[in-house]
């Protein structure tokens, strides 16, 4: 398809979303940075995946990282919004309502599976009008049935709703390891530190710091997941050693990186 958004092929057919007579239709999109998608709300569930980048999905009850190997559920009819934390590509995959019974009915982070992943990128490629009967629609069945057994993932990061408290963060989700103070980071949002102090607990539930190790431990999980060295993780996202991190990790989540990975 000449001049395309996408970095990848897309369909060569695609109709409204409502109307497409199929139980799974794939929609890949790519933001720059600070693009968004305004607040929204549509007939089918839906399933967030950035295949590359950071991405949010905002409601009015608050605000959902993707972050790598995760995805965000959104069900049906929820009033939702997306923006870019940074240049991304995503794939939304829009499900017939009630099709995935096993999923919330709220907004939540879900654990993507390597062959989900890898099925992802090669549906993207089907017209809206796949056959159902035939390889694609094998796929597609293979696809759906795979997310009837997704995991939510027990970490959420609130999003404070302050602009100048907002800005911050999405700087620490870009940049985990960014080890300003908080004083600094006061100075950089226009906020004294008393205000920064005061409103990161009132509008998120965490203090500056453990939320700063949310987003840090967030960020972790993807890249541990994706294969890589704990050691490595550990220093990229500003944790002196790489047994200072793990005991965050064991603090945060029970155990290691490596048992936890196992199971």
């Amino acid at each position: 398809m000449p001049n395309s958004p996408y970095p990848f092929p897309v369909p060569g057919l695609m109709l409204d979303l409502e109307d497409v007579p199929r139980p799974l239709v794939i929609r890949p999109h790519a933001f720059e940075r600070g693009e968004e998608v305004p607040i929204h709300h549509h007939g089918r569930e839906q399933l967030v995946y950035a295949t590359k980048g950071l991405a949010l999905v905002t409601t009015e009850n608050g605000a959902w990282v993707v972050p790598p190997n995760r995805a965000v559920w959104v069900p049906s009819h929820l009033d939702h919004g997306v923006k870019a934390i940074t240049s991304c590509t995503m794939s939304s995959l829009f499900i017939s309502p009630g099709l995935i019974p096993t999923l919330p009915q709220t907004c939540s982070v879900v654990a993507v599976p390597k062959l989900l992943r890898e099925l992802i990128l090669h549906a993207i490629t089907f017209d809206d009008l796949y056959d159902e009967n035939g390889p694609q629609g094998r796929i597609v069945a293979v696809m759906i049935d795979m997310m009837k057994s997704l995991k939510e993932v027990p970490l959420h990061l609130p999003m404070p709703s302050d602009v100048r408290l907002r800005r911050v963060a999405e700087s620490l989700i870009e940049t985990p390891s960014d080890n300003r103070s908080q004083s600094d980071w006061a100075k950089e949002c226009g906020a004294s530190v008393r205000t920064l102090a005061r409103l990161f607990p009132e509008q998120t539930g965490m203090t500056f710091s453990g939320w700063r190790q949310q987003a840090r431990l967030m960020a972790a999980l993807g890249r541990l997941a994706d294969g890589e060295a704990v050691v490595s993780v550990a220093l990229d996202l500003g944790y002196s050693s790489q047994s200072a991190f793990i005991a965050m990790f064991k603090k945060a989540l029970g155990t290691t990186p490596g048992k936890y990975f196992s199971n």
